[in-house]
Parts: structure tokens; sequence; C-alpha cells
């Protein structure tokens, strides 16, 4: 039996909650750090503890569905229901006390996100959507920005962390930067999906992402009236590396400016 997407969705909230409070309980304790793909991908147990308790509320709810998480990754196989899961979106900035980090958690049903929630755990808002219904912040309907010229608009952009992805994306910030008002890089990529799609930003780029990085807030802004797209402009398929997400209106001419699809 489907049970209701509100249902889900209210789940969802309840698990980010439970691993908001695990962030702020911990912040500024020993957070047993270590690294990952290099010295600046970290992972702390807070992280790992933050994911325990997300799998436990998602599969104690619903025990006949899979978790894909960034620690753990997607024990169990395929399922029909998957719930796509970052415990602890910007890391590096969590174990250094810079206050832009955040719980991402999306539901896919049948290979489409279908709900999806972002809370930022210093600032308790708390972004959530499901397809079809719109994005809202703290409760509040939530749109994307109407600006239509991109050299006024504001963009953010992320750095991976292996050396040759990094490099190839200086070279993008460099070719992209003369062209906007301003290019933000906080470091937590499911929060700068969420500003874009409540307006916050115009825009959003990044290399080498993962699908727990994206799927909520890819819903959000598609449920908030923008568009995301691969490097050329296409559809985005959850997985691939490169990712492009706008207001819509000056979509086009961010493809065009950043030249992604030749580093793709």
């Amino acid at each position: 039996m489907n049970r209701p997407y509100k249902e889900y969705l209210h789940t969802a909230i309840r698990a980010a909650k439970a691993a908001a409070d695990i962030h702020q309980y911990n912040l500024g304790s020993n957070l047993g750090i270590s690294t990952k793909s290099s010295d600046t991908d970290l992972v702390t147990r807070v992280d790992k503890e933050s994911e325990e308790r997300i799998r436990d509320i998602l599969l104690s709810a619903y025990p006949e569905h899979v978790v894909l998480g960034e620690e753990q990754g997607q024990p169990g196989g395929k399922g029909t229901y998957r719930w796509i899961v970052d415990p602890l979106d910007g890391t590096l900035n969590y174990a250094h006390g810079f206050p832009f980090y955040c719980v991402s958690i999306a539901l896919e049903i049948n290979g489409v996100v279908q709900v999806g929630v972002v809370l930022d755990s210093v600032r308790n808002e708390l972004f959530s959507t499901i397809r079809g219904e719109g994005a809202y912040l703290n409760g509040m309907p939530i749109n994307v920005s109407r600006e239509t010229v991109l050299k006024k608009s504001m963009l953010a952009t992320g750095f991976a962390y292996v050396a040759d992805a990094m490099a190839e994306n200086i070279e993008v910030f460099a070719r992209m930067m003369p062209q906007v008002r301003a290019v933000r890089r906080p470091g937590a990529a499911a929060l700068d999906l969420s500003y874009v799609a409540s307006g916050r930003l115009d825009g959003f780029w990044e290399l080498k992402l993962n699908a727990w990085d994206v799927a909520a807030g890819i819903l959000l802004i598609e449920e908030a009236g923008g568009k995301v797209s691969n490097p050329g402009g296409g559809p985005y398929i959850l997985g691939e590396r490169v990712l492009l997400a706008s207001n819509g209106h000056i979509h086009a001419d961010m493809v065009a400016a950043l030249k992604l699809s030749a580093v793709a």
C-alpha cells in the first residue's frame, strides 16, 4: 500500500531534525575527524552518528525501503522506495565552526524523487517539498528569483576535493566571475540549491557532485519554478557529476558562459 507523500515528508523532517540535534549538541566537541579522498575531504563521528540516526528513523517507519547515504552507501540492494541522505552536508564547515551546514533527505520512488527536505542546522531553516505541491521554507511558499540578466546575478559554486577537479573548476570560476555580479562558495551544495529555490541566489553550478548532495535540492528548485540541467542544458539525471541550476531566466546564458561540457 502506498503511504501518502505527506507522511513520507513528515518522517523525513523528523529524521532531519534528529540529525540536526546531533550536529548542534556535538559542536565544538572532539569530532573524531578523519579523511576520505583527500586531506580536505573530512568525515567526523557526527557524520556517522547522524546517518545512523536517520537510518534508524526511516527504516523503523518503512522497513521495506532502502537508504543510500554518504557514509554507508546503499546496503540491501535496489528498491522501489529509496531514501537519499546526506547526514551532514558541509562537514568541513562544521569541523571549523563555520555556520553553513545542513541535513539533506530525499525520497525517490521508482527512480523519481518525490519528496525533499533540507534543514539548516544552524538557522533552523527547513526547506521542504513534495513533487507537484510547491516548495516551502518553514511552511511558507518560496519561489526562485526573477532576475533575467546574468550580469546582475549572484551565483554560487563549490570545489571538489580532488586536485584535478579543483583545477578545472578554478578555470571555470575565473571564466564566470567577470560575467556576473558575484560568485559565492559557501561549501554545502544542498544549502546552495535551497538558496536558489528561495531566491537568495540566482544560480549554481558544481563539478563532481553525488546524488546525496543534490537530490532534495533539485526537487526544491523545480517546485519553486527554477531549472536544473546537465552542462549542455539538457535534462539532468541523478548521479551525473556536473550540475547547473538557476531561476530559469538566466539558464541559457549560464550554460553559454560556463562552457562546462568541455570539462564534464
